[in-house]
């Protein structure tokens, strides 16, 4: 480990960092040319050299690293990694007992204390994301924590800190055994086929877990169901077993179709029965509209940027007309489903974007529901941008 490195603080930041604000800002720290190696140990100190907190260097978005204690005594080493890690395991407990749930996170980063760094657990296998070269380079800790205290089938891990922040293409797995995948987990007593070595993505987002439980348990029962931007079509899966009359699904992605059939084939529901869509969701829109086409429940998920051949989408400038495309095929006191899982905004204002849509639509709505990451996303209260998932579910009453 590279030496202690010491950090300035701008002063309009201490207190928010004394707090327990957990990310290292850029515009927070008046030396940055300091810094040399992501993982060095730095200490923050104020301008009269007082110690305010220790964390890291790691390059993620908008940080420079995360405050790890507060305590100038803790040394970061192998103890620190196990009382995180055990103290996240231990509020997990009722998860790992519950049989009819066997998929969700275990750490949640800056939540529990490590920003990132998140471990998400599938059926025995463990699911190890790293979000910057700082943290990845105190890997030996976490790796190590795993043999001391953790029974695992088998670990594989993400890297998403490419020089875009993006995720690097590699074989993910790490030790133990090898999964043989698909592998069934269990949510809420919904089956799922997850790869955790496929890519960057699992085949599940489990931030999503409850809202798949509410599609099932109130929002399904005898509608027909779109679901855009549906990736491997999870909440379809759900409306079914629901009840819904029938689910539409709708991805850009090629995959989407054998992954969408795959989850619902593992629910011995007859894809058959189903429309599974291979296209883009605004010319989907157009071709409902065309075609007179009106759906009880529209599911509206997408990815907080996305670009095909003829759109750039972004859910911080777009989302009210993606929201009015929606209004315009959803039948009266039909249900609408708004999620976003973009960080840059908070709740407030995501409903003026619901608010503008209805308005220039000339639709009415209520709000049935809200919600935001479970608990297993573990997040601090006082500092809501780092609880970003957003979901309202509507109704269309006009």
């Amino acid at each position: 480990m590279t030496k202690t490195i010491d950090l300035q603080v701008n002063a309009r930041n201490i207190s928010d960092m004394k707090k327990g604000y957990p990310l290292i800002l850029k515009e927070a720290i008046l030396n940055p040319e300091v810094l040399q190696v992501e993982g060095s140990i730095v200490r923050l100190i104020d301008r009269d050299r007082r110690f305010v907190a220790k964390g890291y260097y790691g390059l993620q978005n908008k940080g420079l690293g995360w405050v790890l204690t507060r305590k100038e005594d803790e040394e970061i080493d192998f103890d620190f990694f196990e009382s995180r890690i055990a103290a996240a395991l231990a509020r997990r407990q009722e998860l790992f007992d519950n049989p009819n749930t066997t998929a969700f996170r275990v750490f949640n980063g800056e939540g529990d204390g490590i920003g990132g760094l998140t471990i998400d657990y599938f059926d025995g296998f463990f699911l190890v994301s790293w979000y910057s070269e700082g943290i990845y380079s105190m890997k030996h800790y976490v790796y190590s924590v795993f043999d001391k205290i953790m029974n695992y089938k088998g670990i594989y891990e993400k890297k998403r800190f490419d020089t875009k922040g993006q995720y690097i293409d590699q074989d993910d797995f790490v030790q133990g055994e090898q999964g043989d995948f698909p592998i069934i987990v269990k949510e809420s007593g919904m089956n799922f086929a997850v790869n955790l070595n496929d890519g960057a993505m699992t085949g599940i987002f489990l931030d999503q877990r409850d809202m798949r439980k509410a599609i099932r348990d109130k929002y399904s029962e005898g509608r027909n169901v779109l679901n855009t931007f549906s990736y491997t079509g999870a909440f379809s899966v759900a409306a079914m077993l629901g009840g819904a009359a029938k689910t539409t699904s709708v991805d850009l992605a090629q995959r989407s179709l054998a992954k969408t059939i795959e989850q619902f084939s593992v629910n011995n529901i007859d894809y058959e029965q189903q429309d599974i869509k291979v296209m883009d969701v605004f010319d989907y829109f157009r071709y409902a509209k065309r075609n007179e086409l009106k759906f009880d429940l529209v599911i509206l998920d997408p990815p907080s940027f996305a670009r095909s051949k003829k759109y750039t989408f972004s859910t911080a400038k777009d989302y009210p007309a993606l929201l009015m495309d929606a209004i315009a095929i959803t039948e009266k006191n039909g249900i609408i489903v708004a999620s976003t899982n973009n960080a840059s905004f908070g709740m407030k204002r995501f409903k003026t974007f619901i608010e503008t849509a209805f308005k220039d639509a000339g639709s009415r709505y209520k709000i049935l529901e809200e919600s935001t990451l479970p608990r297993d996303f573990r997040t601090n209260r006082d500092f809501q941008e780092f609880n970003y998932l957003k979901v309202v579910v509507l109704q269309k009453t006009k």
